[in-house]
């Protein structure tokens, strides 16, 4: 005859599970160091684990927070910022004020909390070097003339300079692995979304050989965490 699993025992096992399915919908943690950083330098790590932002400069510091998520940190842009950039560009950014960098290697664990339409997207800052002046990558569930490309901010209203891209970046409400390389001699930038062999968007372009990095969306709402930037630093 089977034993009879004690009422308790059941709880105990339901509450694991649960446990369980919820950390599989947060960061996995840092990720080991990639293959494509080469011998790149270990530039900026954060988790958000000391809970405050003394490391980051934001467009609208209200729009943003750090917040505990069942123990874990996570930094937060929970309302669009109030804030116009000097020419067409992101909103609501948050630039780490560490870590000027040229070659480079970014990898971040990131979660949109926008409405599910195609315009939803993140966006990730490389080259950062004024508000008028950077690359960012916008990742949005759609693709067209201002969604899910690579653009340049040279002075003026930002540029899509993307080669390649997908039909649409497929966020949905959980935790996404985005990885960024950057390669200053020829101009390559590589952007990887969960799939870390096969590139969702590529450009080329030289108009900057080096810059601070940054978080954010276009018009949107997001969460981040576990950011590591390998890169040799500029002075």
């Amino acid at each position: 005859m089977p034993r009879r699993v004690p009422e308790c025992w059941s709880l105990s096992i339901l509450s694991i599970l649960a446990i369980g399915l919820l950390a599989a919908d947060r960061p996995g943690g840092l990720t080991p160091r990639p293959g494509s950083a080469g011998d790149l330098p270990l530039a900026l790590r954060e988790d958000f684990e000391r809970n405050d932002r003394v490391d980051w400069e934001f467009t609208d510091p209200n729009a943003w927070r750090v917040v505990d998520q069942d123990g874990n940190h996570v930094l937060v842009q929970h309302q669009k910022s109030k804030y116009e950039p000097p020419v067409r560009s992101p909103v609501n950014l948050a630039l780490a004020k560490k870590a000027d960098v040229g070659d480079m290697v970014l990898d971040v664990q990131a979660r949109s909390t926008a409405p599910d339409v195609g315009t939803r997207d993140l966006c990730f800052v490389i080259g950062y070097r004024d508000p008028s002046h950077f690359y960012y990558v916008h990742l949005a569930k759609q693709a067209d003339e201002n969604h899910n490309n690579i653009f340049l901010v040279d002075g003026k209203p930002r540029a899509p300079i993307g080669e390649t891209r997908t039909q649409g970046t497929p966020w949905d409400d959980g935790w996404h692995h985005v990885r960024i390389v950057r390669h200053v001699e020829d101009g390559l930038i590589q952007v990887f979304f969960d799939d870390m062999n096969t590139p969702a968007l590529t450009a080329h372009d030289k108009t900057f050989t080096h810059g601070r990095i940054g978080l954010g969306s276009f018009d949107d709402t997001g969460e981040f965490d576990d950011l590591q930037v390998w890169g040799e630093g500029v002075r």
